[in-house]
């Protein structure tokens, strides 16, 4: 070994003695004070991963780390001495600097409030980084072979772990902890090697009694904890993790550094039945009155979602037993018994069931049904109301039940469209004509749907799927457009799956948007965040700029907001996107409002966006061409309508990393959407056709449902679509026609109710209650070549009347109203 550094080291250990041994004396008046503690709280225990010399040279030399303590190895070459000893190497009184950024118990920067012991111990790993970009310190990417501690070496450190005990009493029992434990994101030492639970064995941390461990395992086993809790928990015992709900890497690392600590036969970071049932056991012995919240809480929770799940959905607009039971009935007696329901004439049905025998009277618009007498237990009985019904509202009375005592379970399913297009063919010759036109001077193509008191009466293609090369020269063999093309829809993605997400969500009790965003997404804090609320986002009024170029390194915010991964996404969101202006003081309509949006929709579900949509909405109105990245769900993309031409480049005008080059078809044009969240966001990232989109326009004419799918309440409907008290065309999610403040989008015959949205890449939508009529309009107005002005460059698609949506609104409103 280098003899110099021998010889300082051993200067150095004199003069600690010699300090350690100086009596502090003063001729000052003692009154001792009862209002004190000791300021050494936590025992932190490290390896070095490096040999004896080597950790001399770190912690001794000058610009380097240091730790109280260092406790070499047997064996060990570049040992100098023939028997162990324990190395002080700063006086406990003083700071070492062994901690770094870490948390425990409260507490920040350990160094300030710890004492450091590194064990001399040399741990070999790697990252592989072709599976993964990711450095966690417990990524599932990297390897790590730990060795066996020298049992010697750890006599020592037991040893002198119980001295420091008995020197600083107020080291509870869980605050002798490892590196990992203070810092798990950044440390893995001293590893799952170290005998954790035979230094408990002798008196020195923490361990849980097995018999209660057990017993939580099977509670567990039974009903598992959600992430949420299990953060929570963690957090209680001492760990420096937020309670998001979400199961990201920190929240792993976490997981995997407690897990070396008690559980090091599975160190995986995965939180199963086990992992949680430790955390529980170690609150119940150490800190029962932190334990007592969070299993109040477990309880509750499993509660609250066997009631969720066992909350049976409406089928259809009416779904209740009649008579209602007395405790349920009215004084006012016209009232009882009856029920409002949307059909149009000559449509309907009326679907009853009974557990026993019953005789019934029932009327529809006062005319008395013709039933089966009695109705039988068992038996469904399914009855057209065709010959009862009338266009827009009609009622329900069940008049009768006999016996007394007897309900019966009626249903009445949303009104479905049917087919109709072939008796309002002609109707729509202006708008063929103008839409022919412009794919005849070189506009790419469309189609165009109309549905009308629940009938489709329009559904039309025109042009082409595909028309362009990359270099915007028209193709030999164009691919047409078909009625089932797919579009990339772009921000009607906000409406048509954030918006009706949210809908749900707050028809199924697990949505308040007067709540602040922090309820849902409680890292969301700082710098203004608490004071906005869920429906500060969805009206736009959150104070956000229209968006943040995360998918370029050089975005007006700078590097540091550079990211193309989902994670890094969201986590600048949560914490670091700067506002532009005060909550509530303009409305700016933004992207990043949506973005975060889309992931209260994930934390609140525990799914992922597209996953959560297309599960509860879509799927269940039968509808398979609603989706995102539907690329990698099995479709092909000659189904789908090509966007920009050479990728997110404005004809080689603009360059980032990773940044596409080719046509786009079936990934998602919005760069934010694409690069920043791989596809799924809640401002952009849904494709859908024409026909799946009239299901969802009439599901929200029939004010929530459509069949025997309940989507939401017509409450529920009528507050997000109802405008801004400051700004008209917005609603919570949806744009608004406001009395023709937004004719560009509406035309100018739209009435004061209808609202819609529209998307970048050439998408429009029109709902308007007031005449039950909804339009869609799908282009793919960005697949054409651009054209330059100067500095500035536009799409020719564009410069088309398809391509900018008011004219043949307005062209649809005039065949409808018979305006023409």
């Amino acid at each position: 070994m280098n003899r110099p550094i021998v010889r300082k080291l051993s200067i150095i250990l004199l003069a600690l003695t010699s300090l350690s041994s100086c009596s502090w004396t003063s001729d000052y008046e003692q009154l001792p004070s009862a209002n004190y503690d000791h300021r050494i709280k936590s025992l932190v225990l490290h390896y070095t991963a490096i040999d004896y010399q080597k950790s001399v040279q770190v912690l001794v030399e000058p610009k380097g780390l240091s730790s109280h303590y260092l406790v070499p190895e047997s064996g060990d070459p570049s040992y100098p001495y023939d028997d162990l000893k324990v190395l002080q190497l700063v006086d406990e009184r003083e700071r070492a600097w062994h901690a770094g950024d870490s948390y425990w118990q409260g507490r920040t920067d350990l160094n300030d409030h710890s004492i450091g012991i590194e064990i001399v111990n040399v741990p070999q790993c790697e990252w592989d980084n072709q599976s993964t970009a990711s450095r966690a310190e417990h990524g599932e990417n990297r390897l790590c072979i730990f060795p066996d501690f020298d049992p010697q070496q750890i006599e020592k450190v037991i040893e002198l772990a119980q001295q420091i005990l008995a020197r600083h009493p107020d080291i509870h029992p869980t605050a002798v902890v490892g590196h990992s434990d203070i810092a798990p994101t950044r440390k893995n030492d001293p590893g799952p090697r170290f005998p954790w639970y035979q230094l408990y064995q002798q008196g020195v941390g923490a361990w849980y009694e097995q018999d209660t461990l057990s017993r939580y395992w099977r509670e567990f086993n039974q009903q598992p904890v959600n992430t949420g809790l299990l953060q929570a928990a963690l957090r209680a015992y001492g760990y420096g993790v937020t309670e998001t709900g979400v199961y990201d890497e920190t929240t792993a690392s976490t997981v995997a550094a407690f897990q070396m600590h008690f559980l090091p036969w599975q160190v995986d970071g995965k939180a199963d039945s086990q992992t949680a049932a430790a955390v529980f056991a170690l609150l119940e012995r150490y800190f029962p009155e932190r334990l007592e919240p969070l299993w109040q809480r477990y309880q509750s929770e499993n509660k609250a979602e066997q009631q969720v799940a066992e909350l049976p959905q409406p089928r259809g607009q009416i779904d209740v037993l009649l008579p209602e039971p007395e405790a349920q009935r009215s004084t006012r007696e016209w009232v009882n018994d009856k029920a409002a329901f949307k059909s149009y004439a000559k449509r309907g049905r009326l679907i009853l069931e009974t557990d026993q025998p019953v005789t019934a009277e029932i009327e529809v618009n006062g005319q008395l049904l013709n039933i089966a007498t009695p109705l039988q237990p068992g038996k469904t009985y399914d009855y057209s109301l065709q010959r009862r019904t009338r266009d827009g509202i009609n009622q329900l009375f069940v008049r009768k039940v006999e016996p007394a005592d007897a309900q019966v379970h009626v249903r009445v399913p949303y009104p479905q469209l049917v087919d109709n297009t072939a008796a309002y063919a002609k109707r729509f010759a202006a708008v063929d004509e103008l839409i022919e036109q412009d794919v005849a001077n070189g506009f790419p193509g469309a189609v165009l749907l109309v549905i009308k008191d629940g009938e489709i009466i329009k559904h039309s293609a025109y042009g082409y799927a595909k028309r362009y090369d990359t270099q915007g020269n028209k193709l030999a063999q164009p691919t047409p457009m078909t009625t089932d093309t797919l579009f990339d829809i772009a921000s009607n993605t906000k409406a048509f799956a954030t918006s009706m997400a949210m809908m749900q969500l707050v028809d199924r009790g697990l949505l308040d948007v007067n709540q602040p965003i922090y309820h849902y997404l409680p890292e969301y804090r700082g710098d203004g965040r608490e004071a906005r609320l869920v429906k500060d986002l969805l009206q736009h009024q959150s104070g956000y700029a229209p968006q943040v170029h995360f998918f370029d390194p050089d975005n007006k915010l700078g590097k540091r907001f550079f990211s193309q991964t989902k994670a890094k996404t969201e986590q600048l969101m949560l914490t670091a996107v700067p506002f532009d202006v005060g909550v509530g003081v303009q409305t700016t309509y933004s992207d990043t409002n949506f973005m975060l949006l889309g992931t209260i929709i994930e934390r609140i579900t525990g799914m992922p966006l597209d996953q959560y949509t297309e599960q509860n909405i879509y799927t269940p109105l039968g509808l398979h061409d609603t989706l995102f990245n539907p690329l990698e769900k099995g479709r092909e993309a000659h189904e789908i309508a090509a966007t920009e031409l050479l990728g997110n480049t404005r004809g080689g005008r603009i360059d980032f990393p990773n940044i596409r080059q080719y046509t786009l078809q079936g990934e998602v044009h919005d760069e934010k959407a694409f690069y920043a969240m791989q596809g799924i966001a809640g401002h952009a990232g849904l494709f859908s056709t024409a026909a799946d989109m009239a299901v969802l326009m009439q599901s929200l004419l029939n004010g929530g449902g459509y069949g025997n799918v309940h989507l939401f309440d017509s409450s529920i409907m009528d507050a997000f679509t109802k405008p801004h008290e400051n700004a008209r065309t917005f609603g919570m999610g949806w744009r608004r026609a406001a009395d023709g403040q937004l004719r560009w989008h509406f035309g100018p015959y739209a009435s004061h109710l209808a609202f819609g949205h529209t998307g970048w890449t050439g998408t429009a939508t029109v709902i308007d209650p007031a005449l039950d009529l909804g339009i869609v309009l799908l282009t793919n107005a960005r697949h054409t070549p651009i054209e330059a002005d100067g500095d500035a460059y536009e799409f020719v698609g564009k410069q088309f009347e398809s391509g900018n949506y008011g004219s043949i609104m307005t062209g649809v409103y005039e065949a409808v109203l018979g305006l023409d």
